[in-house]
């Protein structure tokens, strides 16, 4: 496997203006691992500025730009430049509506996408699994960046094996797109993971007010969604029993818990050769 360790990985952030997207170059622009080498951002007016400069954090001559292909093709052309040259990565946290068609685009252009974005189908993970084993090109969809929420996913899957009655809650800002979370989705997938059903009814249900309890799994897992500014990102996973309750929970207090487990995607994926999907593959 060749050692790219001496030499800094090209990076380009897409929905670079955005609260995640912030972050990811606040924590990326002074560090010798990285080379920023692109800002794709749609914002109105912002064409052409500096990021840097946006950001409050001095000039960094990478102007912001709409043109995710060309921005791409630039980004290939300056991973491709030797054979020692790390591959670049492109670390996308835009809107669901459009993250997939990023995704196959940057792996057409062979850059190496980290999907920070939530939002995809299982049926277009297994579609981009395909696509990037065809290419050659590592791929890390992560639904979630932090590692104590990683260890809250472990804790609910061993649990799963003891209890038969289990809720999820998760809680975010108002100005998050999709519902629910990529992230209680994957942690509801592990709990699933031992085949077994959740949640028998005891009585007949009658929802006076419909969806009130929650979006209903094949399992019977229940999901429920919270959306209310002062939030960042929660999750609340409870396992009921006689005589008991297990709860684990995770809060996010700030973006900047997810910085080290978007550093590590970035440092995995230009070694992989296809799709992973959770940071617990890569740790």
């Amino acid at each position: 496997m060749t050692n790219y360790s001496s030499k800094p990985i090209p990076v380009v952030v897409a929905g670079a203006l955005g609260r995640m997207g912030t972050e990811v170059i606040k924590a990326i622009y002074q560090n010798p691992q990285y080379s920023l080498i692109g800002a794709i951002d749609t914002s109105t007016g912002k064409e052409g500025l500096d990021i840097g400069e946006e950001l409050g954090i001095g000039k960094l001559d990478i102007p912001i730009t709409a043109d995710f292909e060309g921005c791409l093709c630039v980004a290939s052309q300056t991973a491709n430049k030797s054979d020692q040259s790390p591959k670049a990565v492109i670390v996308d946290f835009t809107h669901p509506s459009v993250v997939y068609n990023h995704t196959r685009t940057a792996i057409a252009y062979g850059v190496c996408p980290v999907i920070g974005t939530t939002g995809l189908s299982p049926q277009q993970i297994i579609e981009l699994e395909e696509f990037a084993l065809k290419a050659s090109v590592g791929v890390a969809v992560i639904p979630n960046f932090s590692v104590g929420m990683v260890l809250l996913q472990q804790a609910a899957a061993v649990a799963s094996s003891f209890y038969d009655f289990a809720e999820l809650t998760e809680l975010h800002h108002n100005q998050k797109a999709d519902a629910p979370s990529g992230t209680c989705i994957k942690t509801a997938e592990l709990i699933e993971e031992l085949g077994k059903s959740f949640n028998k009814p005891l009585v007949e249900e009658k929802e006076s007010l419909a969806g009130s309890r929650g979006g209903l799994r094949e399992s019977g897992l229940r999901i429920h969604s919270i959306r209310l500014p002062g939030l960042v990102a929660h999750q609340e996973v409870i396992f009921g029993s006689l005589g008991e309750t297990y709860t684990l929970r995770h809060d996010t207090i700030d973006r900047s818990a997810y910085m080290p487990g978007v550093k590590l995607a970035i440092n995995k994926v230009i070694y992989l050769n296809g799709l992973v999907y959770g940071l617990e593959k890569l740790i």
